[in-house]
């Protein structure tokens, strides 16, 4: 059994560290400076993490493979199967001219490009996001968006930054579930930690989104509409996951943010904006244009039910991934005692919510009339679409199964770890990190969620609070994770050079966004500690 060493570099943690970000960094200037497409970006990182492990970790190579593969795998399912059966749902509105209804029916609410950006990218993809998760939010938002004709550019920018309030909460609520169960800590008391931290967030952001991207004279002119859905969302966000769970949080937050703002916009529009426009359409014509994203919904919601879940579970295969399950063996003060590294493969390839979205799109076609071979087609030319970001997606999961596996992840865990009184600042930094690494707050949870505990234990730091900063940091790195970069362009159809654009315009605002969730955790961690459980 090969054993992980966390300061290989002549037991310097500092500089260990540093090997350790070098794959990183050559993701991060690789599409940001040198404007590479993200798929070629993420292949870089992969092989720079590959050269760290074996001459600086010493991994075997056998092991080294293994990682790669495993993470790869995962990118591609459960991750790239949901990513696809979504925009294959999207594929088939769009070729049955249904979408030109759903715009119809958006714009008979606002004509305003400000306020669709609220309703759709906002609130919307809020609501997709404590439905599907996984990169569904910002594929359906910000190709509904780019079909209202905004450009492509613009559109993903809007949405990846809008996608950070529900993330913490996404898929019902998957990121905390996995945090609880990686920590031992209780999941209401975790659900509440975040709802604290990120509803502020939550509040302003409506305003941040429009001052972004149509300055601040704008602001003044949308302001009902901004404070309307900034307080429903974070109201509601923070009453939910404190009070009722974590589950619901996301879909009865963007319900309330998407119904305040409909019925505002029934009573009052922005000065100057484009005239809504009343379409002759029967409310039959729209519920039919409607009904593949409504099928959607049911069948995400009836996926999660337990006893649904528990059946659909029974041909669920899970193995010990081949060459790696058991045969590295972590340390403290990574964990709190040695222990063997499991790698157990879950395909649960019915239970998955990307089959739950298969499901939708297969029932919105028979429902709208798509005959089988039309839909073979369309299936295929979202394969054919997809095929780059797929590389991406399972690319960026092996650099990050990779990393943490080989040790690197844990040598800058703990790094930030050794920031002694400012690691609840640097706390939700290490979550930003870890789902730039993933593309998912799920998996950084999952990376980071026990060195959280273990370092605020050491720290004498509420380790329920440390560990919410980590989630609740990690969904600022969300709109710069390549994969949700990825997922953007391939969902509005951006042309190979726009990523880089779309990457260097996300990245100053996730890097505040992150500073100021860290400034948050800081605040309760020292100042206000009686405020959060």
């Amino acid at each position: 059994m090969w054993q992980q060493l966390y300061t290989p570099l002549g037991g310097s943690l500092g500089w260990s560290a540093a090997a350790a970000s070098l794959p990183v960094a050559v993701a991060l200037i690789s599409l940001g400076v040198l404007h590479l497409p993200a798929w070629k970006s993420s292949l870089l990182g992969v092989l720079s993490a590959a050269l760290v492990a074996f001459t600086v970790y010493r991994m075997p190579a056998g092991l080294l493979f293994s990682s790669i593969g495993y993470g790869a795998a995962f990118g591609l399912f459960p991750i790239g199967w949901i990513v696809y059966a979504a925009i294959l749902l999207y594929n088939i509105v769009i070729d049955t001219g249904k979408f030109e209804l759903i715009k119809d029916s958006i714009g008979g609410v606002t004509g305003d490009e400000r306020t669709q950006m609220l309703l759709i990218a906002f609130a919307f993809g809020a609501f997709l996001e404590g439905s599907c998760g996984f990169g569904t939010p910002v594929a359906v938002a910000a190709a509904m968006l780019a079909g209202l004709g905004m450009a492509p550019l613009r559109a993903s920018s809007v949405c990846l930054l809008a996608n950070t309030a529900p993330v913490a909460f996404g898929a019902i609520a998957i990121p905390l579930v996995t945090l609880a169960g990686i920590t031992g800590l209780p999941l209401e008391t975790l659900s509440a930690n975040v709802g604290r931290i990120v509803a502020p967030v939550s509040l302003v952001l409506p305003a941040y989104l429009v001052v972004v991207m149509n300055g601040w004279r704008s602001l003044g002119e949308v302001l009902p509409a901004v404070a309307v859905s900034g307080l429903a969302f974070a109201g509601t966000q923070f009453c939910v996951s404190n009070f009722v769970g974590a589950s619901l949080t996301d879909i009865l937050s963007s319900l309330a943010a998407m119904l305040s703002l409909i019925a505002l916009l029934r009573l009052w529009q922005p000065r100057g904006c484009a005239a809504r426009v009343n379409h002759p359409h029967s409310a039959r014509d729209l519920w039919s244009a409607w009904m593949p994203y409504v099928l959607l919904v049911a069948f995400v919601l009836l996926w999660g039910l337990d006893g649904i879940k528990h059946v659909l579970d029974l041909v669920t295969i899970k193995f010990a991934w081949p060459g790696l399950h058991n045969r590295i063996l972590r340390t403290a003060p990574a964990v709190t005692s040695a222990s063997p590294y499991a790698a157990i493969y879950t395909l649960n390839w019915l239970s998955a919510a990307g089959t739950a979205c298969l499901f939708a799109a297969i029932a919105g076609a028979m429902f709208l009339g798509v005959k089988p071979r039309r839909l073979a087609q369309l299936s295929w030319a979202t394969a054919r679409q997809l095929l780059w970001p797929m590389v991406t997606m399972a690319a960026v999961l092996a650099l990050a199964f990779l990393m943490n596996y080989s040790g690197a992840t844990a040598s800058l865990g703990l790094a930030f770890a050794a920031t002694g009184k400012l690691f609840p600042f640097f706390s939700a930094l290490l979550g930003w990190l870890g789902v730039f690494l993933t593309g998912s707050d799920t998996s950084s949870n999952a990376l980071f969620g026990s060195l959280q505990v273990v370092t605020a234990a050491k720290l004498h730091l509420n380790p329920a609070l440390m560990a919410a900063a980590n989630s609740s940091g990690g969904v600022m790195g969300k709109m710069i994770s390549l994969q949700s970069i990825a997922v953007a362009a391939a969902a509005t159809g951006m042309a190979a050079r726009e990523e880089t654009s779309l990457f260097r315009f996300t990245l100053k605002h996730s890097v505040l966004l992150a500073a100021v969730t860290g400034l948050i955790a800081s605040f309760y961690a020292y100042l206000q500690p009686g405020w959060v459980r």
